[in-house]
């Protein structure tokens, strides 16, 4: 094997670039981001009539909590179509990470909303409005299959992708808010208890704190490049040592492109007694197939590369 293979790089841009059909958003995640913020507009309209023609703060405050989550839509919406933009010579990769960007802002609008959602029902804990149970448990339940039903167009992307289950998240926590609202005016209107309807909406608050902040530390490891939920690194490191021919592995890095795509690159130290294209071929279709790594980088060394790396 010639001496200058130790810095001899091999870049595989697979089926997993950044501009490819693996990295982008199908065409099934932005028919869910549409369908899902039309019919959020349509709500918000809805239940901000209902809220001002029946005099209550309950549908007027989930209406301004399912506005704000219009707003995380479009932002996840926009970053899914930005994700389907190819590269160009000063965004070599794309605008694949606006994802990531997105899911952080939704995690963040989803905590601020979860505050004004808590304040305003401790605030009206010291003093509860009456409300005309009846017909806010009728409006809450629309909303309920409203949102229930958005919820589910991003059922399946969500186990894949944050930021479809930032959209997700902010979805099923209004289907939790308008359920509450619902039980709480039937409770409301069978006891004529008003605290009822604020004690309701501080439980959910608590529901949507918990699981927006294991959001916001995703989306927070993604901006800081961590490894993506889902892939051992120790395990990734270990297959590769064990493929013959394979002397010592490092310079092992793995980090994201967007919310569905990662990368890696790696020096890899042969025995120089096996061909490297052939090498190369058995270590990208094991990182591809065990580990969902198409995006890759591998450099071959004989000696290692020292402090030179």
């Amino acid at each position: 094997m010639a001496a200058h293979d130790h810095a001899h790089q091999h870049h595989h841009h697979g089926p997993s670039d950044p501009h490819d059909d693996h990295a982008h958003s199908s065409g099934g995640a932005l028919r869910a981001f549409r369908w899902g913020t039309a019919l959020n507009i349509g709500l918000v309209l809805v239940q901000g009539a209902a809220g001002l023609a029946l005099g209550s703060v309950a549908l007027l405050a989930d209406a301004v909590h399912n506005a704000a989550d219009v707003l995380g839509l479009l932002l996840a919406w926009g970053a899914a179509i930005l994700a389907n933009r190819r590269p160009t010579r000063r965004h070599t990769y794309g605008m694949a990470r606006s994802t990531i960007l997105a899911a952080l802002m939704n995690a963040t609008l989803l905590l601020f909303a979860c505050g004004a959602l808590a304040w305003e029902s401790i605030s009206r804990l010291g003093d509860p409005h009456p409300v005309p149970g009846l017909a806010v448990m009728a409006v809450a339940g629309f909303a309920f299959l409203v949102n229930a039903g958005s919820a589910a167009l991003f059922w399946r992307g969500r186990r894949h992708d944050a930021n479809q289950r930032g959209a997700f998240l902010h979805l099923a926590a209004d289907a939790g808010v308008s359920l509450g609202v619902m039980v709480a005016g039937f409770a409301i209107w069978l006891t004529g208890w008003t605290w009822i309807d604020p004690a309701t909406g501080l439980l959910i608050a608590a529901v949507v704190l918990w699981s927006g902040w294991d959001l916001l530390r995703e989306s927070l490891d993604l901006a800081l490049d961590a490894v993506p939920r889902g892939i051992d690194l120790p395990a990734v490191e270990s297959a590769l040592r064990a493929v013959p021919g394979v002397r010592n592995v490092h310079d092992l890095h793995v980090w994201p492109l967007s919310t569905t795509v990662a990368a890696l690159t790696a020096h890899v130290e042969h025995d120089a007694a096996h061909d490297t294209d052939a090498l190369l071929h058995t270590l990208q279709a094991l990182l591809a197939d065990r580990f969902g790594l198409r995006h890759t980088t591998i450099q071959f060394e004989i000696d290692g590369c020292g402090a030179g790396c």
